[in-house]
């Protein structure tokens, strides 16, 4: 769905999305996009007309902790304020708007993030364990 609920193919825009402007992303099958909405405590979208140009999730227990994942602007467009928009209607969501801490894991874009009042989280370690 896109702007105002109607149909616009978004799966498949979201998946160009990601496929054009998030390395991290790429190669994600619309069925596994469908299935990772679902998972979602949290998703919000920025639309220009039926051009999908923001992107972002989180999940969430909704009380204690929120992470955010795939906050996607086209570089074409960022410096505009659009991330911050994006950014800041996730965490203003219901899920998240009470939730105590707050995290996500960046590249390259951690000067962005200390602007919208994130800071280094001192004594962690990101972990993972790759399945695939």
């Amino acid at each position: 769905m896109g702007p105002g609920m109607r149909p616009t193919r978004g799966l498949f825009k979201l998946q160009r999305l990601l496929d054009q402007h998030a390395f991290w992303a790429q190669g994600r099958s619309v069925r596994d996009l469908r299935r990772m909405l679902a998972g979602s405590a949290a998703v919000v979208s920025l639309w220009r007309g039926r051009r999908l140009v923001g992107f972002a999730r989180a999940s969430s227990d909704g009380v204690f902790r929120a992470v955010l994942w795939d906050v996607v602007i086209p570089e074409d467009l960022q410096g505009q304020g659009l991330g911050r928009q994006l950014v800041e209607a996730l965490l203003n969501t219901p899920q998240l708007r009470g939730v105590e801490r707050v995290y996500l894991m960046t590249t390259n874009s951690a000067g962005f993030y200390r602007q919208l009042g994130f800071e280094q989280a001192p004594g962690q370690d990101l972990l993972r364990l790759k399945r695939s």
